[in-house]
């Protein structure tokens, strides 16, 4: 058994649970935007919904929501601070540079 496999149990509306899931699959050291994930959860004009989805996350790292940003490139808010935001995303990026 893989050691690093985690089982949770979230609750959340049936729209969180789609944003939340859509953001396990952004790969680490990647980013995504707020619009993009309302695509890839069949919403393309639900950005404003997925943001306010994403700053509900109530697991802050495992259910990876610092790695979406504004389409104009921004980083934006983060519920846990912006600039722990920025470090996280600067970690990884230098934990999966090539």
């Amino acid at each position: 058994k893989d050691i690093r496999q985690v089982k949770l149990h979230l609750k959340g509306t049936a729209f969180q649970l789609k944003v939340w899931e859509a953001l396990l699959k952004i790969p680490m050291g990647n980013l995504s935007t707020y619009g993009a994930i309302a695509s890839q959860i069949g919403n393309p004009k639900a950005s404003r919904a997925v943001g306010t989805a994403i700053g509900s996350n109530p697991i802050a790292y495992l259910i990876p929501c610092h790695r979406v940003i504004q389409n104009s490139g921004m980083f934006g808010g983060y519920r846990w601070d912006p600039m722990r935001k920025t470090a996280m995303i600067g970690w990884e990026s230098f934990h999966t540079a090539v």
